[in-house]
């Protein structure tokens, strides 16, 4: 926690009712206002003294266009830090995450509705970091034949994760020559890092062609095709609701608008942000220019880890204004983080 001035419990109320009035208004708030909100009795010339004190140490700032003062981003830190009443959430809330999290059979659906979940709930922007793996790591494959030429695949990944997919074949294969194709897959490369098979499957089964039927070289390409989008991901995140941003006059600027949205696009730097929110366990606030990256200078990121078999693996959070409602934002983020590894610890011990 960042080192703050010492503070009087009277500049400290006033600070905290100055930035929760202008996070609910969006107005820099003025002395007679907040010698209305704060109820402690002082003349509007004695605030007026605390809130110039409290503008030299550089927790709040005066626009140029108002008499008013609104809070700084070391503002926003310290009420953050230090004045936050966090809010209990609404057990309707809850009940409604738990609900559209567990309706979701499979994991990648699971995290895009909770990206979507946090950006209906906070109208502002939806972000869910995929499960971070080094490796994947295959331990089992079947083959069952359907109707047609069409074939269950059962993939069995790292310890008990378990995927479904149902794949068309070139041609009609017999139950002994899938189960031979699978009792080869299993036994040749169980325990092996899953985009590596994909690799090298056709190089060992050039080398083996000789001793194998044509057979399990066909299935062996249908495994192939099983194999096909497991091991990797297309994007790193999922971010929804990033149009909402628009509605907020403190980024209601087109340059500032088309500089975030490329940042979206990009990915990059909203990767290193997010890998450096998984560093450490909890709730993560970057707030303004704390990211480090220009186009988030008017945003806050609110996040937390969730996790898979009591490993962090991934984050997810909430893209803002820095007059973000953090009493609501925060307690929100770290709920929906703790569902999301539960349901998908669920996921992983059933198919999906």
């Amino acid at each position: 926690m960042p080192k703050y001035p010492q503070l009087s419990e009277r500049a400290q109320h006033l600070l905290k009712v100055l930035v929760e009035r202008y996070i609910g208004e969006g107005q820099p708030v003025g002395s007679r206002a907040l010698a209305r909100d704060t109820g402690l009795n002082l003349s509007p010339a004695t605030i007026r003294n605390i809130m110039a004190d409290l503008e030299d140490i550089g927790l709040i700032t005066s626009p140029h266009t108002s008499a008013g003062r609104m809070p700084t981003v070391t503002g926003y830190r310290f009420f953050v830090d230090t004045l936050l009443t966090i809010k209990p959430l609404q057990q309707d809330i809850i009940r409604q995450l738990r609900q559209d999290l567990n309706t979701q059979e499979d994991p990648d659906d699971l995290l895009e509705a909770a990206s979507r979940v946090l950006s209906e709930v906070t109208h502002m922007a939806g972000l869910v970091m995929l499960p971070r793996r080094e490796i994947v790591t295959f331990r089992h494959i079947e083959f069952i034949p359907l109707s047609g030429q069409r074939l269950l695949v059962i993939l069995v990944t790292n310890e008990q994760e378990v995927h479904n997919k149902i794949i068309h074949s070139p041609r009609q294969f017999t139950p002994a020559d899938l189960q031979a194709a699978a009792n080869f897959l299993n036994s040749t490369y169980a325990g092996k890092d899953l985009t590596a098979i994909r690799e090298s499957l056709f190089n060992d089964l050039q080398e083996m062609r000789n001793r194998l039927s044509q057979e399990i070289i066909d299935a062996a390409e249908i495994a192939d095709l099983a194999l096909k989008d497991k091991g990797k991901r297309r994007n790193p995140f999922v971010l929804t609701g990033e149009i909402n941003l628009m509605d907020f006059a403190d980024l209601a600027n087109m340059e500032r608008l088309r500089s975030l949205f490329e940042t979206f696009h990009q990915k990059e730097d909203l990767v290193h942000l997010l890998d450096r929110c998984l560093e450490t366990p909890g709730v993560k606030i970057f707030i303004g220019e704390e990211s480090g990256y220009r186009a988030l200078d008017q945003c806050s990121l609110v996040t937390a880890s969730y996790s898979l078999n009591g490993e962090a693996v991934g984050v997810l959070g909430v893209i803002g204004p820095t007059r973000m409602a953090y009493e609501r934002v925060i307690p929100l983020v770290d709920i929906t983080a703790k569902l999301l590894g539960a349901a998908l610890n669920q996921k992983s011990l059933t198919p999906s």
